[in-house]
């Protein structure tokens, strides 16, 4: 296991510019988003021209681009044609996991399996993992609908998220049954009532988390993904999030 960063953790500049900024905190792993958003990596870019959308990935040496997360809703416009060229970005920058988002709370359980298993068909062949990021709000996000869905498309990992197992809940949510299937983790602090806390006053239970993915074999990124706040230093909060992290592994 490595300690990496979500580019989101810096959305007011360009993703350049945050890949940048993570290096100077000493992160060497990236989280690199895809979406609409003009500061992110943009679905237009990577379609239009993808020779750029490679080399601004890889612009910085310290940092290693190590998973793509496709932030845009499972009914975008073009939304295959976008997950198509994420997982020629994906090949063309050596990264194994390819993060998608669930399909909305309530929708045809048949459609979202038969969009997964489309999905993870055409990861699988080129060599790309699928995994789908727990959520609240979405059919990512119980346990049961998880289990269920991975259950039916064998092919699909987990990104696991454990804030939304833990905000919102009167006693955070047991995940042991997923993680044999978690291929992507991103971390915050959080508790019941507030998503995201300074680093070390959640509930958010570290080394426990860190020994279930040990016996699960987990090889890849613990990635932190801190929202900017007004409350707190951004590049502080992301130190000693990295150094608590390391300090674990």
């Amino acid at each position: 296991m490595f300690v990496a960063a979500s580019t989101r953790c810096f959305p007011n500049v360009y993703f350049t510019k945050s890949l940048q900024q993570l290096a100077d905190l000493d992160y060497h792993a990236a989280e690199v988003v895809v979406s609409e958003n003009a500061n992110d990596l943009t679905p237009e870019l990577i379609a239009q021209d993808f020779r750029v959308a490679v080399k601004e990935c890889a612009v910085s040496r310290q940092v290693t681009p190590e998973t793509l997360l496709l932030d845009l809703p499972v009914d975008a416009q073009d939304y295959l044609a976008t997950f198509e060229n994420c997982v020629r970005l994906c090949q063309a920058l050596r990264m194994v996991t390819l993060v998608v988002k669930s399909a909305p709370l309530g929708s045809p359980y048949n459609v979202e399996v038969e969009r997964l298993r489309k999905l993870t068909q055409i990861g699988a062949r080129a060599g790309v993992v699928v995994a789908l990021l727990t959520e609240q709000g979405a059919a990512s996000g119980s346990i049961d609908s998880l289990e269920s869905l991975c259950n039916v498309v064998p092919a699909l990992t987990v990104a696991l998220d454990p804030s939304h197992f833990i905000y919102g809940h009167a006693r955070p949510v047991n995940y042991d049954s997923i993680i044999p299937r978690v291929s992507h983790v991103r971390l915050r602090d959080t508790t019941e009532k507030v998503f995201q806390v300074k680093t070390g006053q959640g509930k958010l239970e570290y080394n426990r988390l860190v020994a279930q993915l040990e016996k699960a074999n987990y090889r890849r990124a613990l990635c932190v993904d801190l929202a900017p706040t007004q409350d707190w230093d951004a590049n502080s909060e992301l130190r000693k999030m990295r150094l608590l992290v390391e300090s674990i592994l």
